[in-house]
């Protein structure tokens, strides 16, 4: 009896925590009429906190490989803290890329983020919070999701003329990201999973984000560890290198030990990147 109790407590606190379930779109889009959606379809959690202190307002996307998604440890697991701290957050569930569903699957994740990212920013005006600044935070294939989100903002990927103004992240925080698409750095599986076996120079540079920072790409704080052998950390250091070279603000916290997927506790290591991220992200003007 005890244990049932402990696991409808348990059931019962997860429901409270996502408080709030947004819906994305009325239609679908890039959608093919046979399509089977069955659970790749997209969804967005709003997490508000019982006492707001903090303007700054994340939109999180878990990783997974372009193949499934981590959403307990590096999505809904990060909102509650950040809650918790007084942070206002939500977590999307993107669709995965698959060209069995969609018209052309390498643009179904940002175009749900970008969507989320919208519906963000109308949520926020009716929050009351003093100048609200809203980043994206995302963990490996959702970090190449989140650096997507924060160098393409010029491209509507719904085509209905919303402005770059809107579309841009004010800030972001990388978690393991994927960031380039070029053999020997990528992530193999990611890259194969969004663009295919046969990728275009063009696709390639254009989903390279490392590639596409321009003096407008929002802050970024970074999060590696030395010895991640899936996603080795030479993307992080790119995606620095080109944010130096703009002279925008950055930070790359790095581990020794950790490897791939350790989301908010590297168990290997004592030091914590979660409260240095928010320390960083609340010493530097947006």
């Amino acid at each position: 009896m005890k244990f049932y109790l402990t696991l409808l407590m348990t059931l019962i606190v997860g429901a409270l925590s996502a408080q709030e379930q947004i819906s994305m779109y009325n239609v679908l889009p890039n959608t093919k009429d046979t399509a089977k959606l069955d659970k790749n379809t997209p969804e967005l959690y709003f997490y508000s906190p019982e006492v707001v202190s903090k303007n700054k307002v994340f939109l999180i996307l878990p990783g997974g490989g372009y193949h499934h998604l981590a959403m307990d440890h590096e999505g809904h697991a990060m909102a509650k803290r950040l809650s918790d701290l007084g942070y206002y957050a939500f977590v999307l569930k993107y669709r995965l890329p698959t060209s069995k569903q969609q018209l052309e699957k390498k643009i179904a994740p940002i175009q749900d983020a970008q969507r989320a990212l919208y519906l963000v920013r109308e949520k926020v005006k009716d929050l009351k919070l003093k100048n609200p600044k809203v980043g994206v935070m995302g963990s490996s294939a959702g970090g190449h999701l989140a650096s997507t989100l924060s160098t393409h903002y010029d491209m509507d990927y719904h085509n209905k003329n919303i402005s770059a103004k809107i579309l841009r992240p004010d800030f972001s925080v990388l978690i393991y990201p994927v960031i380039s698409m070029e053999d020997g750095v990528t992530h193999n599986g990611s890259k194969n999973n969004l663009l295919g076996p046969d990728v275009s120079e063009e696709d390639l540079i254009r989903f390279s984000n490392e590639k596409n920072i321009n003096k407008k790409t929002p802050p970024a704080y970074l999060i590696h560890a030395k010895d991640d052998k899936v996603v080795p950390i030479e993307n992080s250091l790119r995606y620095q290198r080109e944010l130096i070279k703009y002279n925008i603000p950055n930070y790359l916290f790095t581990y020794e030990l950790g490897g791939h997927g350790f989301g908010m506790n590297n168990k290997q290591e004592p030091r914590e990147w979660f409260e240095s991220m928010l320390e960083w992200l609340e010493s530097i003007k947006l």
